[in-house]
């Protein structure tokens, strides 16, 4: 054998073992939350929006009221998934996961335009410049702004009444062949979800006067805005991924449908799980579309603002998103 090919197994089997540690940690993870019996209460995934033209996809659904506060406090780190993040508290005492680098922009877009869709999202902010006192360095590949703060910092709400009961299935769960299943699932190929799995989903349970609810979201919508497919090498190739994140022009070019065939619309989608989107029909398509057809540009392009993107990039994401609202609306 050729010290080429013994070089590329052995790199092979250290990025193998490499993934297989946090993978084993997390079906530990799994294996406790299906341990946990779900509390009772009434599941709830999508609410018919009041008013789509109303919506303030500036503030988004915490509103101006629940903004995070500075300064920020760090509590802790919080381990797994692909960016990194901290527990901090903000000045008026309230708990909130804070999220730096390539993730924190579009996962902070996305969550208005999900919520604006009906559909139940995390309550998130994202602060062009934060600093989080007490925080270890999380290292030279993240920018920085003023006073040694960090740029672009999404913050993700952890309000007291609501506990994180653990994930939830795309393909086992309440709401199984119903449409606001389906057009979540829209929503998911809309904004390029390519890193699609359940355990990026979670179920919250929130306690109301009127009882106990159990919102089913997708908690993790960072590998968003770019595209699905088309990136090669070996630890894509090892990983299964395929995808971009936080790229508008990727987002802007790529393909979002290609057509219908016996009634199912086919995405033109390459992300984890791409099998569900198979079961999508025309009228799921035409009835999300007859939500999405009510925001105005200007709320579309707020949702972009909220993220700190400059004035190009909101033209050129609003663009894209109101062309594949009209795609979904054209299907036939």
């Amino acid at each position: 054998m050729s010290h080429r090919g013994t070089t590329r197994k052995l790199a092979a089997a250290l990025i193998l073992l490499s993934i297989m540690a946090p993978a084993s940690a997390a079906q530990e993870q799994k294996d406790k939350d299906k341990k946990k019996e779900l509390p009772k209460g009434t599941p709830v995934i999508w609410r018919e929006p009041a008013d789509v033209s109303a919506l303030d996809l500036l503030a988004g659904p915490g509103g101006e009221e629940m903004r995070p506060a500075a300064p920020f406090a760090f509590v802790g780190e919080e381990k797994g998934g692909f960016s990194k993040k901290y527990r901090v508290r903000d000045a008026k005492g309230r708990v909130w996961v804070a999220k730096v680098g390539v993730e924190a922009q579009p996962e902070t877009a996305v969550t208005r335009l999900v919520w604006a869709a009906g559909y139940i999202p995390e309550v998130t902010y994202l602060a062009p410049c934060a600093k989080i006192e007490g925080a270890p360095d999380p290292g030279k590949d993240f920018e920085r702004c003023q006073d040694g703060g960090l740029s672009n910092v999404r913050f993700e709400a952890r309000p007291e009444d609501t506990k994180r009961h653990g994930e939830w299935r795309w393909t086992d769960n309440p709401f199984s062949g119903r449409r606001e299943l389906q057009g979540l699932k829209i929503m998911m190929a809309l904004f390029e979800n390519w890193d699609l799995k359940d355990d990026n989903n979670r179920i919250l349970v929130v306690s109301r006067e009127g009882g106990t609810e159990l919102h089913y979201v997708v908690s993790d919508l960072g590998a968003t805005v770019g595209k699905t497919g088309g990136v090669g090498g070996l630890m894509a190739r090892v990983r299964q991924i395929k995808g971009t994140r936080n790229n508008p022009e990727d987002f802007a070019q790529d393909k979002f449908i290609e057509g219908v065939e016996s009634g199912r619309v086919r995405f033109s989608f390459e992300g984890k799980n791409k099998g569900l989107m198979r079961d999508i029909t025309v009228a799921d398509a035409q009835w999300l579309a007859g939500i999405l057809s009510r925001l105005s540009d200007k709320q579309i392009a707020d949702a972009f603002r909220a993220a700190n993107y400059n004035d190009d990039e909101v033209r050129l994401l609003t663009s894209a998103v109101r062309a594949r609202i009209g795609q979904l609306a054209a299907v036939k």
